[in-house]
């Protein structure tokens, strides 16, 4: 899949996309009106139709209830969030997976994730150069052959809410929880990754081509699983949380 060459746009766009990224990473809750203010703001003259295009063809969609870009299908089911007052005591409670925009020298692909939120663990990834369900099927079925959880949260975007994904899910007796809409920091401990990810190798990395974004995320998510430590499981890596309990 990594072998498709990444998705192009304008150079102009690509910048701009590139500092929307940035953005949003810190500010969630921007959507189409506050982004575009905060673009005005750096003295870059755009209006707010571009900026829905360009954030709706990234994925992005502010964390407040409103109008969003990321919309289920209208004709597949939306599962209950499960997590609420939830204590996540082990691995494998709940999995959780998301989509993000990764911005590229010459254009941007997508990378979806599947990450154990008691251990912070990264299960399965992929990149792909479009946002069809296909690659995130494919990656949760990767993901499950290492395990099962007990609860699979998402949020309601197409890919997540698509009967070849929640059918996988549901085919192995897990239970599905998906965010509430609007409620993107449900997904909180996955949003954190995407900050790490893209602060610590992507941004600086600066990646041209699919073939070495894809070699680059596999020793990046090897140092993030087994070597780097995290703060909030008292600075264990991932691996040995995922692998003691």
């Amino acid at each position: 899949m990594y072998y498709t060459p990444c998705r192009s746009e304008p150079p102009q766009n690509v910048a701009l996309m590139r500092l929307i990224d940035e953005q949003y990473l810190k500010t969630p809750f921007y959507g189409v009106p506050r982004m575009t203010w905060w673009l005005k703001t750096q003295g870059i003259a755009v209006n707010h139709k571009r900026v829905a295009r360009l954030m709706r063809l990234m994925g992005l969609q502010g964390a407040l209830p409103g109008p969003h870009t990321s919309r289920p299908h209208p004709d597949h089911r939306i599962y209950p969030y499960l997590l609420r007052g939830m204590a996540i005591r082990a691995p494998c409670e709940v999995w959780c997976a998301d989509i993000t925009y990764v911005p590229m020298q010459c254009g941007f692909m997508y990378l979806v994730a599947v990450m154990d939120w008691f251990s912070r663990y990264v299960v399965a990834w992929e990149i792909s150069n479009s946002l069809d369900s296909a690659f995130c099927v494919g990656v949760l079925r990767r993901a499950l052959a290492h395990g099962c959880p007990e609860i699979f949260n998402t949020d309601q975007g197409s890919q997540f809410t698509s009967e070849a994904f929640t059918g996988t899910l549901l085919s192995s007796n897990v239970r599905i929880s998906m965010d509430g809409r609007g409620r993107a920091l449900d997904n909180a401990f996955i949003e954190r990754l995407w900050r790490s990810v893209k602060y610590e190798d992507i941004y600086l990395r600066d990646y041209a081509h699919g073939r070495d974004l894809h070699a680059g995320l596999k020793r990046y998510f090897r140092f993030y699983n087994h070597e780097r430590p995290h703060s909030a499981l008292r600075n264990q890596t991932p691996a040995a949380c995922h692998r003691t309990r």
